[in-house]
């Protein structure tokens, strides 16, 4: 059943139609944008964990060695 609507009436659904898909559209793009930053929020903490691992293990790697150089009299 299609139904008849008067100018105005028309005019305003095409209007409403029009602002619904851009909030749509506005919507998709802030979900894009927000997948976007909590991928890069994962891989920024994913980099200093790894970074932390490699500066405890030189820090660890230079104590050994600075032990090595000199043994404790005993």
């Amino acid at each position: 059943m299609t139904q008849t609507f008067s100018k105005s009436r028309a005019k305003a659904e095409i209007a409403f139609s029009s602002l619904q898909s851009q909030f749509f559209s506005r919507s998709q793009g802030l979900e894009e944008q927000n997948a976007h930053v909590q991928a890069r929020d994962e891989k920024t903490a994913r980099l200093r964990e790894a970074r932390h691992a490699s500066e405890a293990a030189n820090l660890a790697a230079l104590a050994d060695k600075k032990a090595g150089k000199h043994p404790k009299k005993g």
